[in-house]
């Protein structure tokens, strides 16, 4: 599968917001990952629909996949409203949705794609019954809330054992999303885990250079580990 990658804008200049993420769509991204947290499961408050439906004209632009993380509490609560505001992509943990397959079927049911993800002490377990389901898993390297954290260094293993566990069912077709602590230094050993997309946030938007070299950083470090 290709390797695409997935800008997440936490630590952008948010009043340059629209610019930045612009540019890092037109300096290829595929995707643009937003993170959805409501200072309850994670601790921290960020966006809301809003701010999808103002930058979805970028993304149909840019011919780039709009996928919203929900960190959130109830997520079947918010579901359609990201859908009204233009998310391709809906993406819930597994620790806030019990009754999982019924969220699922709920964002497909709104005509989009649907994602798992689990947090880093979560153990893969709690995916099994819902792998055939969902078009994407998403693996948190980092504990969700904050932008600008350290790689989770165990994430490599689980990485690994997911794609394993994709292959063994015969699911090679569901994206393997990695989240937290992505930058070029540990991009080629992700990719090499199994992942194909990464979401990227300090190393494209917190950095001394322009938001495009930092996306060429990125490809330039996948290519040297394929």
């Amino acid at each position: 599968m290709p390797v695409e990658i997935s800008p997440s804008f936490l630590t952008a200049d948010f009043t340059r917001l629209g610019d930045q993420v612009g540019t890092a769509l037109r300096a290829g991204a595929e995707r643009l990952h937003v993170d959805v947290m409501d200072g309850r499961f994670v601790p921290n408050l960020t966006v809301g629909p809003l701010v999808v439906a103002a930058l979805k004209p970028l993304t149909e632009a840019a011919g780039a996949l709009l996928e919203v993380h929900l960190m959130v509490e109830q997520p079947e609560n918010l579901i359609p409203e990201f859908a009204q505001a233009g998310a391709q992509l809906i993406i819930v943990h597994v620790e806030t949705s019990p009754h999982l397959n019924r969220t699922i079927q709920q964002i497909k049911d709104l005509g989009l794609k649907a994602g798992v993800t689990l947090n880093p002490a979560t153990p893969l377990v709690t995916l099994e019954e819902v792998l055939g389901e969902v078009d994407q898993v998403l693996v948190m390297s980092v504990n969700p809330g904050f932008g600008g954290q350290t790689y989770l260094p165990g994430s490599t293993d689980k990485i690994s054992r997911l794609r394993k566990m994709l292959g063994e069912g015969h699911l090679n077709n569901v994206d393997l999303e990695v989240d937290g602590g992505i930058s070029p230094a540990n991009i080629g050993e992700v990719v090499s885990a199994g992942a194909n997309v990464l979401v990227v946030g300090s190393a494209i938007f917190n950095s001394k250079a322009g938001v495009g070299e930092n996306i060429a950083a990125l490809r330039n470090a996948i290519a040297g580990e394929s």
